[in-house]
């Protein structure tokens, strides 16, 4: 009869200390993850992420900076917030926009030609679809408070077959003011070297597609309601203030991920003017 030898082991050997410890598993912060902090109990969607800070937007557009790490709950189970490893497939990564990314290449000197863009919101959307094409491209865009002083901007900046000048002007439909304007430009002295488009929208807000904020369709603002402030109202989002406008657009901006988000009629137009300004580039 062989009796067990309990005490030729040592006791303490391997990692003692995790006994009957449970193992809280780590959960990448994807964009779009609804998780909960603890100490706070504020809850929200991944809408960010930078330096190891993750912000979360609760159902009320407000958003809350926390640190990743432990301390957080998916599904009512703990779980340790970490940055996500890299999900893009094999091949060449493609920009915001849709174009192919130039890897390692720093931006151009600026292109002595221009796009002007009407709109402060208009610029940043531009900004973030297609800043990178613009930066590899060169081109530099500038921001247009109104259509107004075109006609001066243009004598100005004297445009030349290669020095062009490319026009986004917000809401360019038949027969308005901006309409007349840009008519003018282009049949004036310099019309070869200038091109003016616009998008149909009231707004540029109304460029996003309605899916990204949640909605089918973008609500009917009666024409006695300032557009952005009906907008926000209906979509029970603070309006009094010019600054509750400006956190509602930079909430719509925060959804727009790449072209994809935006409706066609931008899309087409901005990609018009950058092969119109970069031509005499690719002669």
């Amino acid at each position: 009869m062989v009796t067990p030898d309990r005490y030729s082991q040592d006791v303490l050997a391997g990692d003692w200390r995790a006994a009957g410890r449970k193992v809280i598993p780590e959960q990448e912060a994807v964009r779009d993850l609804v998780i909960e902090e603890v100490a706070t109990g504020f809850c929200g969607a991944v809408v960010g992420l930078e330096k190891g800070i993750v912000t979360l937007e609760d159902r009320f557009g407000k958003h809350r900076l926390f640190p990743l790490g432990p301390g957080f709950l998916l599904d009512g189970e703990p779980v340790v917030l970490v940055v996500p490893k890299a999900t893009q497939p094999a091949g060449r990564m493609r920009t915001a926009s849709g174009s192919f990314a130039v890897a390692n290449t720093p931006a151009r000197v600026a292109l002595p030609s221009r796009i002007f863009v009407e709109g402060r919101h208009d610029a940043e959307l531009v900004e973030k679809v297609w800043g990178a094409d613009l930066r590899v491209e060169g081109v530099v865009v500038e921001y247009l408070e109104g259509v107004d002083d075109l006609d001066a901007i243009v004598r100005d900046f004297s445009p030349t077959p290669d020095r062009r000048i490319g026009v986004l002007v917000d809401h360019l439909v038949a027969g308005s003011k901006e309409s007349r304007i840009a008519e003018a430009v282009q049949r004036g002295p310099h019309g070869r070297n200038v091109l003016v488009v616009g998008h149909p929208y009231i707004d540029i807000w109304a460029a996003v597609k309605p899916a990204r904020v949640g909605l089918e369709a973008w609500p009917q603002i009666p024409r006695s309601i300032e557009w952005k402030h009906g907008i926000c109202q209906a979509l029970g989002w603070p309006h009094d203030e010019q600054a509750d406008i400006a956190r509602a657009w930079q909430r719509i901006l925060g959804q727009v991920r790449s072209y994809a988000d935006l409706e066609p009629a931008l899309l087409g137009r901005v990609e018009q003017l950058i092969d119109f300004v970069t031509a005499p580039t690719r002669l």
